[in-house]
Order: C-alpha cells, then sequence, then structure tokens
C-alpha cells in the first residue's frame, strides 16, 4: 500500500536549465571542479522546483545525465562510440540518437554512476520528501547497440547487460536508497509483438537485489523523445503478463491518452499499488488544479486511495521548465483538494 494516499511522486527527470545545455556542449572548457559544480548546481535547481511543488516524492532530476538513458554507454566498457547521429535534419525521430558498436566484453568496470546521483541528491535535498533513484533496465539499454558475433541479438545484449545493471541496483540499495525505478520503457513500447513473458523474467532478474528491501517501481510508457511516441500507445497487449513484475508500483501514462483504458487500474490495484500520469507532459496546456482533482475523482472510482499515487505521464525532460514548473504545482495542488475532501488532509 502506499505510505500516503494518493501520493504525489514523479517519474525521474527534469528540464535541463539552458545553461546546462550550453555548458553540456562546452564541456572541454571546463575543470572537474566545475564540472562537479555544475552538477550540483543543476541538481539544486531541480530539487528546488520539486520541493517547491510540495511534491511527496522527488529524485535529483536526472541533471548529471545526457538523456534518462543515453549517458550511461558512457559506462560502458566494450564499446566504440558512434561519432555523430546517423540522421541531423528533419523532424524529430528516435533514429536519430543512433546506436554503439560492441567491440568487446560488456562490463561495467565503474559502476553505471547512479549510486553518485543519488549519493548528490542526498546530500543536496532538504529534509522531507522521500528521495527515489531512476535507472534503465537491460532491455532498454540494450536498444542503442548493435549486435555482433559475441552478442547475436537483442536478447543476447540484454543478457549480458543484466548483471550489471542488477549490480548498480544492488549498490543503490546498500547506499541507502529506499525507492528505486527500474525504467523500461521499450518492454511497454514492444510488448504488443514481443513475448511479454520474456519481459517478466528479465525485469524481476534485473530487480531481485532489490525486492523486498526498498520500495520499486517500474513506468510502463509509450516513448517520449522530442514528445512522440514509438509504441502503438495501448496497454491491453501488456496486461495480465506485467501483473507479474516483482515491483511494489506501476506508473501509467494516462493524460496524454485521454485517459484510455483507465479502468485497468483496477486490475492493478487487486495486486499492485498504481501511480497514474495525470499530466500531459506532451502538452503546453499547463492543468489547473480543478483538472487535476477531477482526474483524480476519476481514478478513485477504480481503485482506493491507499493504492493511488499520482505523476506526470513521463519524466519532463522534454517539457520547457517554464511549464514543468507550474504543471507539478498544479498536480499537488489538484490533488491536495481530493485529500481535503477524503479527510486525508
Amino acid at each position: 500500500m502506499q505510505p500516503i494516499p494518493l501520493r504525489t511522486t514523479v517519474i525521474g527527470s527534469y528540464p535541463f536549465p539552458g545553461w546546462v545545455e550550453f555548458a553540456s556542449q562546452h564541456l572541454n572548457e571546463f575543470g572537474s571542479a566545475d564540472y562537479a559544480e555544475l552538477q550540483d548546481d543543476a541538481t539544486m535547481i531541480a530539487i528546488l522546483d520539486q520541493v517547491g511543488a510540495g511534491l511527496d516524492v522527488i529524485t535529483d532530476g536526472e541533471q548529471s545525465r545526457l538523456d534518462f538513458n543515453l549517458s550511461f554507454y558512457g559506462f560502458l566498457d566494450g564499446l566504440a562510440m558512434e561519432p555523430a547521429s546517423p540522421r541531423r535534419f528533419g523532424p524529430p525521430a528516435h533514429d536519430q540518437r543512433g546506436k554503439h558498436v560492441i567491440i568487446g566484453t560488456l562490463a561495467a568496470s565503474r559502476g553505471l554512476g547512479v549510486v553518485d546521483e543519488y549519493e548528490r541528491l542526498r546530500r543536496l535535498a532538504p529534509a522531507g520528501p522521500v528521495l527515489k533513484a531512476s535507472i534503465p533496465g537491460p532491455y532498454t539499454l540494450s536498444g542503442r547497440l548493435l549486435p555482433n558475433a559475441q552478442y547475436p541479438d537483442r536478447w543476447a545484449i540484454t543478457e549480458a547487460l543484466l548483471p550489471l545493471v542488477a549490480a548498480e541496483i544492488d549498490a543503490l540499495v546498500k547506499a541507502g536508497c529506499q525507492e528505486i525505478t527500474i525504467d523500461e520503457p521499450s518492454m511497454s513500447c514492444y510488448a504488443h509483438r514481443e513475448d511479454t513473458r520474456r519481459f517478466v523474467d528479465l525485469f524481476n532478474r534485473t530487480a531481485a537485489p532489490a525486492v523486498g528491501r526498498c520500495r520499486l517501481s517500474t513506468h510502463l510508457c509509450f516513448g517520449n523523445y522530442k514528445a512522440r511516441a514509438v509504441g502503438p500507445r495501448q496497454y491491453a497487449p501488456m496486461f495480465p503478463a506485467f501483473l507479474d513484475f516483482a515491483v511494489d508500483e506501476l506508473h501509467l501514462e494516462m493524460a496524454s491518452r485521454e485517459f484510455a483504458e483507465l479502468e485497468i487500474i483496477r486490475d492493478i490495484a487487486q495486486v499492485r499499488d498504481v501511480s497514474v500520469g495525470i499530466i500531459d507532459v506532451k502538452s503546453y496546456y499547463v492543468e489547473t488544479p480543478a483538472d487535476v482533482a477531477a482526474r483524480v475523482r476519476r481514478c478513485l472510482a477504480h481503485a482506493p486511495p491507499e493504492r493511488l499515487s499520482f505523476a506526470p505521464d513521463c519524466g519532463l525532460s522534454q517539457t520547457a521548465r517554464w511549464a514543468a514548473r507550474p504543471k507539478l504545482q498544479h498536480m499537488v495542488e489538484g490533488v491536495r483538494i481530493v485529500r481535503k475532501e477524503l479527510g486525508l488532509a
């Protein structure tokens, strides 16, 4: 059950301040101390915006990553990094991010960097909100790597990455992290065409080091690069298989889909907590607190408050900060309206 009924949370990412994006293009001009200060400052901004909104759960906004998962390839041994995107012009799409060549045995001799991110968050965050770390799962990470003779297909690459991610999850728990999201959006995107039971097995072996040791969640997403989806935006192909994920909470993208298939949260709430995306990160309409309250009430028709939490549909990295900030504020205000109505405030 949710630690706080109708809890307010986030998926993971938060928009970079403009100066961070500029600095990331000129990192060769920074010393190591300058770079550490940049990461601290950006993380503090993400923390301040989330704490200012009044969230029950916050993250570091993934401010030290290039993307929710792309920066992880820099931690992997055995890769030759793609020097440039294969397509640099035209409408934005996933193929503009390219793929890396595997040239040796995949390893992570320095870890994957998430423990450092969590320790930075813990050092900078005020007392009060729960601190959550997020880490991409091995199937999602495998999508940007090209098969070779040693790893002949995506499944083989995933199996090689799985123990590396599991080790980072174990290290996170040992570092004191109490809440972790294992992000596997590729599983959601391709559930319509792949073996969902195989996905469940992969996910649960990845999560195993943390099961029963911290609060675990995953995010069921259809893709959000430049606000573009990459899979059919339907939950039906994922269920009932995904009910067997070894997590405490499933996050569902709902607002951008006008709450299609909302009734599925009834089935999830029988066995898991469910975090409903009630803020559309793909739209620049800023939802009002009244909008949010109405959406919360719709969810309560299908699941009890002790099983429900609320978040933006996806991470906010693809949403400009001028919109992300009030969206979070209004989300919290709207949830509080319903908490008061139910006597939970």
